[in-house]
């Protein structure tokens, strides 16, 4: 009997031109995956999720809207590529962020067609609300918690600004109005911390957000959903969802305006679940951001069929 698997989804920022090509061209599973996908959406993008994925633009692909729902699908393709590699019993899973409604699909809450239309949804509303406003995120090197919030109380001058991710030790994401997070800067500096400005579309997992959060309410509302198959752990509360589709709705709604507090969950894995962490496609963050929350925990990254 193979061991079991802990799945780790990732979120927005893994999108690369070329990704899941490597997998469709090696897997008809993967290749199915893709097809399915391209059939769901139609020309809802304005071009073939699989040409987006595998070709760009970058532009495009970098585009929240696009974005989103071509990591899910990337990420679902690799998972049934290497499903005789993983094996069937999956301890538990986590996403960042986007990649919870990954996570989430695989424990069979939704299906895959009703998760990438929630998800092709939830690109759109947070790029709408992005536009809306005048947000922007920046990172603080060697912060933690405590010293985050002081930089947001500061800087913040009555404007939103608030941590946003928690990624890993001494790796915390500031979010909110883009003046306030450019005083942060200066704010960071005060305190001897290091701040980068990020390149986003916008204030993500900030009140910012708040209108695609309400709207995100409403999709969700028509989605049935069932009890996880196994603990997939909340970006909110950095603890497994309940069964109830009620609770589910309620944190996928709030996890739009809220901190991922993605450190947390993996704390809470490396506590509560043994077995093989596998990454899926694209990329390699969260093999990554492991190293720093827990060097015991060694990640299997599967961005590529050989790697």
């Amino acid at each position: 009997m193979s061991e079991a698997a802990v799945i780790l989804c990732p979120g927005q920022g893994a999108q690369i031109v070329g990704m899941g090509r490597a997998w469709s061209e090696r897997s008809v599973a993967a290749r199915k995956v893709f097809a399915e996908a391209d059939e769901i959406l139609a020309d809802a993008l304005g071009a073939p999720l699989s040409r987006l994925c595998f070709e760009g633009p970058v532009e495009r692909l970098n585009q929240t809207d696009v974005s989103q729902p071509a990591i899910f699908v990337t990420s679902i393709a690799c998972l049934r590529a290497i499903e005789g590699e993983v094996g069937a019993a999956i301890a538990a899973g986590a996403g960042l962020s986007l990649g919870e409604y990954t996570a989430l699909h695989l424990a069979g809450v939704f299906s895959f067609a009703d998760a990438l239309r929630l998800v092709a949804k939830r690109g759109r509303f947070m790029q709408d609300a992005a536009e809306a406003s005048r947000g922007s995120m920046v990172a603080l090197i060697g912060a933690d918690e405590s010293q985050a919030l002081a930089v947001c109380e500061r800087a913040a001058g009555g404007r939103v600004l608030v941590a946003a991710n928690f990624n890993a030790p001494g790796q915390i994401v500031l979010s909110g109005d883009a003046d306030a997070c450019g005083d942060a800067i200066a704010a960071a500096a005060h305190l001897g911390l290091r701040a980068t400005p990020l390149t986003v579309a916008g204030a993500f997992h900030s009140d910012l957000m708040r209108s695609a959060a309400d709207r995100m309410r409403e999709a969700l509302a028509e989605v049935e959903m069932a009890s996880p198959r196994f603990p997939v752990v909340s970006n909110v509360t950095a603890r497994p969802h309940e069964a109830a589709a009620a609770s589910i709705r309620d944190l996928l709604v709030a996890q739009i305006t809220s901190p991922v507090r993605w450190s947390q969950s993996c704390e809470w894995l490396g506590a509560n679940a043994s077995g093989r962490y596998h990454e899926l496609a694209p990329g390699k963050v969260l093999m990554g951001l492991m190293r720093r929350i827990n060097r015991e925990i060694k990640v299997v990254n599967h961005d590529q069929p050989d790697s």
